[in-house]
């Protein structure tokens, strides 16, 4: 770490201490803080007490919640086949031992399921991490969170965050927008639902994650690569403004249109107070004001690019109806009945939630009401317009179905507050009932299929359409207003808004994608190496470079590489695909110079036909423990395999046995590489260390072991970082760059840094000129900065 990184750490952490909480953790509901911050709000009070959106004799116990810290959260995802074994392994072992535990006399509270989420897959406790530290066996568990977080197998994630990707209700062949996507969460609960059959490695859905901050969607990439799928796309623009985007149908270019669209957008954060204690002193109606028409805009841009019969999502972390029923509200009305709010009281038994309002008053910050648009005067509304009223018409109120509406108040299940509205497009929109035109004419390429992500305005020279909403031109004189500066939503305990100046077009330049033409020499003696099977996609594959040696090979499914090929001119693509092969020098003498990626293997594999090695589950264990093992250490069936096998990149398959019910019963796929002499895998430490604990291995020993390994001499592990340094690839080196943004930005962070002792030896192996030269360049382009603003949930 850099002098001028560990000044700008310890500055924070005096800034923290200054203010008597504690690090970013803290934030994230751990633990309680902040004795200095009196939670009161009079405002605050006023203001939503005479809203009623609270029940009759329920207002005491709905302050005290607020003022009592969040509970920790956290989600197993379902995306790998192994959920169940970790759900498994945390139930019967770490919970387990929880179980009549005492730490200062008081006996430490059980984490609980989540009554209305699925299976039993989201956990939340009270632990604080002062406790935590005060116990061998919560360390053990808090451990094993950081570590599965690492690994993408656990989300640590609020409960109410968790619920609007549920009400999307998503299946594997749908195409889904996500227009604000970071810090990625629910985007990566949407990616789970799109793999839900693990056996179908390319569905025919997608993800495209959008956020308008582009240092942010760094973060959003880095939560998005831990469940390893082809299927997600990462991009950078204004969501109230996302370019249509056109997709390639029989021959002929046709607009692109989402079956499930998330639309969870910037807002003022009051249902975060518990977690976000800030919001008590900053809180004041003025926030919603400003957000409103923001909101309003995105919304829409929204609902014009659902398809019919599609459903969206809108969703804040904020109790006011200036940001919720408005919003939906004036959609409503401006569609004319092309949508419609979804009744979705039978969905997640479990959750208690309340109605949507249909009446409320609207107050300025030095606590003066109006009831109607008739009662402000002229030189008020610029601050409040039209849009932020209930409709009068009863009619028209009661066709609306503002009950439909979910609100969530932190007294009634012990999470923060929230508000969701699902809705269904049943007809084009009134103001694009005329479809968009679009050019049919197909682009001619040669050479290498390239794709560089760069970004231009609007796309017209492909795109002809109606204009949008004429509100919307209405509202975009009150642009300055609604955009309110980062700085200044901080101040105003706002939860994430973009800044108030235009985005950049272009940001960071990425490295344009370049999708491997069919006749490529580069694909043959991989294919050949590892009898691919004839059915393999390999139009699909791509690089991420134009000059030199092709280091890394990356993959994405059919219907992305359809976005990318036809969008390139108006899309700012951030990060797509997953890798499959890594360049290795050692491996051209024994037939192929790409060796396997672990991280893309569970796509690749159904497609390998050879050097599959089949391990009991001791040959695991030994791979996982041991730095580079002889063959002699393993079973003789494994020896015999190996025996008669060229040397080079190999596939590890654990195949679960049902008549030894002890044993691991989930399947388990590893790169490897098989030696003169030895065989050894090619695996992450946390993802090891994860298996692992799904064995029953004693974690703690096998990282001593481990440590013991690694500090031999001085000299090796310098020449071995040296080597990590100069071998990484640039997607490698953007987790330093997002391990200062979490710790900056003031989420619960949730992992720790990259433990890289398998990929230290791994990278002796590699060709690391090239790699070196455009990582640096790279990531100096990446470090200019790094976000400051509050995550939203």
């Amino acid at each position: 770490m850099g002098r001028r990184a560990r000044d700008r750490r310890r500055q924070q952490q005096q800034q923290r201490q200054e203010r008597g909480g504690g690090g970013a953790g803290d934030q994230a509901g751990w633990a309680g803080g902040y004795p200095e911050i009196v939670k009161e709000n009079e405002l605050f009070e006023r203001y939503y007490q005479e809203l009623g959106i609270v029940p009759a004799g329920e207002w005491d116990a709905f302050m005290a919640a607020l003022r009592e810290p969040l509970p920790a959260t956290l989600r197993i995802t379902g995306y790998r086949s192994h959920a169940k074994e970790i759900l498994h392994c945390l139930k019967e072992k770490y919970f387990r031992e929880l179980q009549n535990l005492e730490v200062d006399g008081q006996k430490v509270e059980m984490p609980q399921s989540l009554s209305w989420y699925p299976e039993e897959l989201a956990w939340h406790t009270n632990l604080s991490r002062k406790i935590l530290r005060k116990s061998p066996q919560l360390e053990k568990f808090h451990q094993f969170l950081v570590s599965e977080t690492e690994c993408g197998n656990i989300s640590r994630q609020e409960a109410v965050s968790m619920i609007p990707p549920l009400l999307l209700n998503v299946s594997p062949h749908h195409k889904i927008l996500d227009m604000c996507a970071a810090p990625g969460s629910k985007t990566a609960q949407l990616i789970e639902m799109l793999h839900a059959d693990m056996n179908v490695p390319f569905p025919k859905g997608f993800v495209i994650a959008n956020d308008v901050d582009n240092k942010r969607c760094y973060l959003l990439v880095h939560q998005a690569k831990r469940l390893n799928s082809p299927c997600i796309m990462v991009v950078n623009h204004d969501a109230s403004s996302i370019p249509n985007l056109q997709i390639d149908v029989d021959g002929r270019k046709e607009i692109l249109f989402y079956d499930r669209i998330l639309c969870d957008v910037p807002c003022s954060g009051d249902g975060t107070m518990r977690k976000n204690i800030d919001v008590w002193k900053k809180w004041t109606t003025q926030n919603s004001l400003q957000l409103h028409g923001l909101q309003l805009r995105i919304a829409t841009r929204g609902v014009e690019q659902l398809a019919e019969g599609g459903r969206m999502v809108y969703s804040t972390c904020s109790l006011n109806p200036i940001e919720n029923e408005a919003v939906i509200a004036s959609l409503l009305e401006k569609s004319q009945g092309a949508l419609e709010l979804a009744d979705v009281s039978s969905e997640l038994p479990g959750l208690k939630r309340m109605p949507g309002i249909t009446k409320w008053k609207v107050m300025l910050k030095d606590g003066q009401w109006f009831e109607e648009w008739k009662d402000v005067p002229s030189n008020r509304q610029t601050q409040i317009r039209p849009t932020m009223f209930p409709v009068k018409d009863e009619e028209k109120l009661k066709a609306m179905n503002l009950e439909r509406c979910l609100r969530i108040l932190p007294h009634h299940q012990n999470t923060g507050g929230f508000f969701v509205a699902v809705l269904i497009k049943k007809s084009p929109m009134p103001w694009n009932k005329r479809q968009p035109k679009v050019h049919q004419k197909l682009p001619q390429r040669t050479g290498d299929t390239e794709v560089t992500a760069t970004n231009s305005d609007n796309g017209s020279d492909c795109i002809t359409e109606e204009p949008i909403l004429a509100e919307n031109e209405e509202s975009k004189k009150m642009e300055g207003l609604q955009n309110l500066d980062t700085e200044q939503s901080k101040k105003e305990g706002v939860c994430g808004p973009p800044p108030s100046k235009k985005m950049k077009l272009f940001g960071f330049k990425e490295d344009p994608f370049v999708f491997l033409p069919e006749d490529d020499p580069l694909f043959l003696p991989i294919q050949k190496f590892y009898a691919l099977d004839p059915s393999f996609p390999k139009m699909n594959l791509l690089t991420r470079t134009q000059e030199g040696k092709k280091r890394q090979l990356y993959m994405v499914s059919k219907e992305l590489r359809n976005v990318l090929l036809n969008n390139s001119e108006k899309m700012k693509v951030i990060n797509t695909g997953i890798k499959v092969w890594s360049r290795n020098s050692d491996g051209e003498q024994f037939g192929c110079a790409f060796r396997l990626a672990q991280e893309g293997i569970y796509t690749l594999y159904p497609f390998i036909n050879a050097r599959i090695i089949s391990v009991c589950i001791e040959d695991v264990k030994i791979l996982l423990t041991q730095e580079n093992p002889f063959l002699t250490k393993f079973s003789s069936e494994t020896q015999k395999k190996v025996k008669d096998m060229a040397m080079g990149s190999v596939v590890l398959k654990y195949d679960p046995n049902p008549e030894k019910p002890d044993d691991l019963q989930c399947p388990i796929v590893l790169c490897g590489w098989q030696g003169k002499t030895s065989l050894r895998a090619f695996v992450p430490k946390n993802e090891r260390l994860h298996y692992l604990r799904m064995m029953g291995v004693e974690v703690f020993k096998a990282k001593k072991k481990e440590e013991e390994l690694e500090n031999k001499t001085e000299e090796e592990v310098q020449h071995n970082l040296a080597q990590t340094e100069d071998g990484m690839d640039v997607e490698d080196k953007e987790h330093d760059l997002v391990t200062k943004m979490e710790a900056e930005i003031g989420e619960e962070s949730s992992q720790s840094p990259v433990e890289s002792s398998a990929m230290e030896t791994e990278n002796k192996t590699e060709d690391l000129d090239q790699s070196s030269k455009n990582a640096t360049t790279h990531i100096s382009k990446e470090s200019k900065g790094t976000d400051t603003s509050t995550v939203k949930d």
